[in-house]
Parts: structure tokens; C-alpha cells; sequence
């Protein structure tokens, strides 16, 4: 963005910012330099560990005692802060005591989980409150009211609900929204947004861009903003800065770099991005599902025989889930009259809203959520009706996939002994045999051998999902369950794992319920997609029918609400969603 459009002096200037952690052999930030001006949203990209989380958080001083910071972060004159005479404040080397201003009052921060950056035994009210009174000197009443002025300007329709609720209490994009609030408590200049929709589904995500665009066009607030969703990033950005492995490759205007990037890596990120609409225009490749196979077509390798006569692995019939509710709220309808088939060999996609009922789904059919009523059959069982040990029998033939690796590997066990669990459960591998098949499954999922002795913290995120995926497929399982398994992943190892997926589901012709918000996602693995809204299938049918020609209005919202990553085509987009949600 020019400087005619934003106007004069940087508000905050980079030059040449190392970050070196004690114990690395290489800085993780090298030598970087950029200019953040009034208004202006500056994207910083790249994959995981390429350093532009540590290159925003050097600006508040967030980075741990272990980490030794050179360079100059400038911070421009502003009200209540700086070194006098209307200079501008270096913040590299600066104290805690000369920090605390700019924390809040002048950089805010909004952080990558929402439900982890909240104290979950304090109410989201009295957390804003506290922010409020640490950077004004107001009476707690008045802090009060500006609470719920706040949280009515991101969007919050029951302010007083909000504050006196716990984090537990409210969705992922409730609490988003409470924590921009809180970010913008002091009237911040800018703001730091760490990967500020990563998890949340389409349409919430495109309420919280739409939050920030506002907060850049009517307060003039400037934004970093760290993500690895190149969408996110043509939707909001104004500017880029590309970064690997700690250095700059690429920065220019949104636009130019989307059209023209010059350097190979800003290519190949672009070119990892899933596009929607891309599988239905082009062939598939061999690592891909066509989106017509459905598995009513399957025919066995021998004889070309139709196999028809076998029962479906999953057939809900009338599923009903009832949460029961307490003294101050009515019971919960995570799932009303649901009936869905997945046939043998087949890959169904379930998408939605957070709170549509598709991770309850997915849990009923594990045997992790007991069904109200209807008829819950998985591999020819019953799981409502059958005796406990067949509905336990059943848990052997189905594997599950979970959204967060980090928190379903135990840190305490190595990779093999994580991989190795269900075959000490339920086979007699033992000893040598037992380490082969680990040492077999790592490669399946493409991984060495050689990292079966390590612990799941010295892995990379997309190493955990695929020894998240071994662990599922140690069984040859019937059914496999992928709940949101690439949600937190950037796009190019979101690539490689949707390829070990598709592999996976060629050699072993597994079933499969694929649960994602990434409707481009979903489009590329999937043949068949079913969509939930409020416990209810509204639509479901061939992939690329349901996504390109999509009959429901909310799978319409839905749809419009997904970003792709091309500024042009995304500012038509945002204007079209905008009028389903208006209408």
C-alpha cells in the first residue's frame, strides 16, 4: 500500500530483526524488515516455524528469556508512550515498566486459541474489565459499561450473557470475538492477529474477518496479521510478507503477489492452496477420489462382479442426540433425525457449523456418545441395541483421526509406543513383530522408521497428524473417523496429508466419514457430501453437486462464505454472501 493511501510516517518499523534461541543452531528470525502503516493489514506467511509468529510477538517483547533479540523495532510517536519530544520508542532492549503501555494500549493482541488464551475459572466480563482498568483509570461500574459497549461492537447480540459466562460456555467464535473486544479495549492503534480464524468454521470465520475489516475502516487500526490461510489472506490483506525459515522471500501489494509472485517458494505455497471448484474442472490425479466413484459401483479386482449384497459399514436411521440441559438451560439437540450411509470404500465429507452436530456425529459412530434413539449401525452392529461386547467388538474395526494431534498423543510415551497401542490391545504382536508393524505403519503414513523413538513435542505438527493417522490404521480398520484432521495445518502440509489420506484410502478401502469446515478440502477428497445445519441434514449428494450447484439456501451461505484465495474473485464473493446473510 502506497503512502499517499496511508499517509505518512510507519507506525511501526522493522529493520533488520534477529531472533536467535538459545541452544539452535540458526536464527529463527533472520535479518527481517518491514513497515506497518495507519490502516493497513500486513499479512505475514509462510509454513509452520518459518518465524512470523516470533517476528510479531518481537514487537510487544512476548518472546521468552531464551531468546536474544537484535535489530531495531520502532515504535512512531503516540499518545502517552515514547521517549519524549515526540520521538518515536525503540522497542527492542526496551524494560517490562516501558513495555506496559504498548501492551493493550497501543499494540493489542489477539491470540491463535481462542479457549486457551481465556482463564477458565474467571468470567469472560471480569477478564475484559481487568484489561480495561490496567490501561485507564475508570470505576469499575464505568468499566463495566465500556465492557458491554465493547461487546456489542464485535457483534455480540447478548452482551450480559457473554460476561457472566465462563470460556466453556460459549462457541469458538464467541470467544473470538470476546477476545478481539478485549484487544480493543484501550483503543489500540494496531493489533496483532495470530492466526485469528484458524478452526472456526467458514461462516464464523467470515464474521471475524468482516469484524476486522471494520475495526481497519472506521477506527483506522492496523493489523498483522499471521496466518497460514491464503484465503484469509486475499480476503483482508492489504500487503504480504512471505516468510521460510526465518528470512524474507517475497513482500508486495495482495494483489500483485497473488498474480505475479516471483519467488519459487510464494509459488508453491499458492500452488498447495486447495481451490474450490478446481477438482470438478480438471482431472483428477491418481492420489485423488473421482467425484462419481461412489462405492454402489465397486467392483471387485477377480471377476468384475458388482458387489452389491454386502451391507454398508455405516447406516444411521433416525439418529437422535439429546444433551440433556440443567436448571438454567433446556436440553441440547445436537442431532435430530439424521439418516446417512457410507458404503464400502466410500469417502463421505460432513460439513457445517460449529454446533451443526457433525463432531457429534462422528462420536456416536465411535462409540464415544451414546445415541438418544434411531438406529446407529457400524460394520452390521447395532450400537444402540447390540450386547456390550460386540458394541466393544466393533471398536477394534474402526479408527479415528482427531482435529489436535498434540492433545491425543500422550507426551509421555515414545511414537512407537503411541502407534503400538491398539496392537498391544487388541492382537498378540509382541517384541520384534510388534516393532516391525510400527516401523511398517510410519512408512504407510510416509514417515521414517527412524522417528519411532522420539516423543510426539519433537515432531512437527504435520508429523503428529500422520502418526495420528498410523495410529488409526494400525488395525486395518473398516471405518475410519477424520474429525477436522487438517485444520491447523498450513497449506502445504495440509497437502501432504490429505495425499497420505488419499493413499491410505486406495491400499486399505477403508470407509470413511470426513468431518471438515474447508469445503475445498472436502471437494478434493471426497465423492459424496452431506451438510448440517442444527442437528439436521439439509442436503447431501455427489461432491460436485452439493458444492457446485448446492439447492439449499444454507448450503448457498455456506459456500459463499468459504475464501479463496484470489483478491479479485474474493471481493465479488464477500459482496455475494453478504447479500444471503442480509436477505
Amino acid at each position: 500500500m502506497s503512502d499517499d493511501l496511508i499517509g505518512g510516517q510507519p507506525l511501526v518499523t522493522v529493520e533488520g530483526l534477529t531472533v536467535q534461541f538459545e541452544g539452535q543452531d540458526r536464527p529463527a528470525v533472520d535479518g527481517v524488515s518491514w513497515t506497518l502503516h495507519r490502516g493497513q493489514v500486513l499479512a505475514l506467511v509462510g509454513e509452520s516455524g518459518s518465524g512470523k509468529s516470533v517476528t510479531a510477538f518481537s514487537v510487544l517483547g512476548l518472546l521468552p528469556a531464551t531468546a536474544e533479540v537484535t535489530g531495531s523495532v520502532r515504535l512512531a510517536p503516540t499518545e502517552g508512550v515514547g521517549e519524549g519530544g515526540g520521538a518515536s520508542m525503540q522497542l527492542v532492549g526496551a524494560t517490562p515498566a516501558q513495555l506496559l503501555p504498548v501492551r493493550g494500549g497501543v499494540v493489542g493482541l489477539i491470540s491463535q486459541e481462542p479457549m486457551n488464551a481465556w482463564n477458565p475459572v474467571l468470567t469472560i466480563g471480569w477478564q475484559i474489565i481487568e484489561a480495561i482498568r490496567v490501561h485507564s483509570k475508570v470505576t469499575r461500574a464505568r468499566a463495566r459499561e465500556r465492557l458491554l459497549e465493547l461487546l456489542r461492537e464485535v457483534g455480540l447480540a447478548d452482551p450480559e450473557r457473554i460476561a457472566r459466562s465462563y470460556p466453556h460456555q460459549l462457541s469458538g467464535g464467541q470467544l473470538q470475538r470476546a477476545l478481539i473486544a478485549m484487544a480493543i479495549s484501550a483503543d489500540p492503534v494496531a493489533l496483532i492477529a495470530d492466526e485469528p480464524t484458524t478452526a472456526l468454521d467458514v461462516t464464523v470465520q467470515a464474521g471475524i474477518l468482516g469484524l476486522l475489516r471494520t475495526l481497519r475502516d472506521t477506527r483506522g487500526t492496523a493489523i498483522v496479521l499471521i496466518t497460514h490461510d491464503m484465503g484469509v489472506v486475499a480476503d483482508l490483506a492489504d500487503d504480504v510478507v512471505v516468510m521460510r525459515a526465518g528470512r524474507i522471500v517475497e513482500q508486495a501489494p495482495v494483489a500483485r503477489l497473488f498474480a505475479a509472485p516471483e519467488d519459487a517458494y510464494t509459488r508453491e505455497l499458492l500452488d498447495a492452496v486447495p481451490h474450490l471448484g478446481a477438482v470438478a474442472s480438471a482431472n483428477k490425479t491418481a492420489t485423488t477420489k473421482t467425484a462419481t466413484t461412489t462405492a454402489t459401483s465397486l467392483v471387485s479386482a477377480p471377476t468384475g462382479r458388482v458387489e452389491a449384497v454386502l451391507p454398508p459399514p455405516i447406516d444411521l436411521v433416525d439418529l437422535h442426540v439429546v444433551y440433556p440441559g440443567s436448571r438454567r438451560s433446556a436440553p441440547v439437540h445436537a442431532a435430530s433425525g439424521v439418516t446417512l450411509r457410507i458404503e464400502r470404500g466410500e469417502m463421505l465429507g460432513l460439513v457445517g457449523e460449529s454446533g451443526s452436530g457433525k463432531s457429534t456425529i462422528g462420536q456416536v459412530l465411535a462409540g464415544l456418545v451414546p445415541a438418544t434413539s434411531g438406529t446407529v449401525r457400524v460394520c452390521q452392529v447395532d450400537l444402540r441395541t447390540a450386547p456390550r461386547k460386540e458394541q466393544l467388538g466393533v471398536r477394534r474395526r474402526v479408527g479415528v483421526v482427531f482435529q489436535d494431534p498434540a492433545s491425543t498423543l500422550n507426551p509421555r510415551w515414545t511414537i512407537a509406543q503411541a502407534i503400538g497401542e491398539p496392537l498391544r490391545l487388541h492382537t498378540d504382536l509382541r517384541g520384534t513383530a510388534a516393532r516391525d508393524k510400527v516401523a511398517h505403519l510410519l512408512e504407510l503414513v510416509q514417515l521414517s522408521p527412524d522417528l519411532a523413538d522420539r516423543f510426539s513435542h519433537e515432531l512437527s505438527g504435520g508429523q503428529r497428524q500422520r502418526v495420528s493417522i498410523a495410529r488409526a490404521v494400525a488395525l486395518d480398520p473398516e471405518v475410519l473417523i477424520a474429525d477436522e484432521p487438517t485444520s491447523a495445518l498450513d497449506v502445504s502440509v495440509q497437502q501432504r496429508i490429505l495425499d497420505v489420506f488419499a493413499d491410505l484410502q486406495q491400499r486399505l478401502g477403508f470407509s470413511c466419514l470426513f468431518i471438515s469446515h474447508n469445503l475445498a478440502v472436502v471437494e478434493r477428497v471426497t465423492g459424496r457430501v452431506a451438510v448440517m445445519h442444527e442437528g439436521r441434514i439439509v442436503e447431501q449428494g455427489p461432491t460436485r453437486d452439493v458444492l457446485g450447484s448446492p439447492q439449499d439456501p444454507y448450503t448457498q451461505r455456506l459456500l459463499a462464505a468459504a475464501p479463496v484465495a484470489d483478491p479479485a474473485v474474493q471481493a465479488e464473493r464477500r459482496v455475494h454472501w453478504l447479500s444471503l446473510t442480509s436477505g
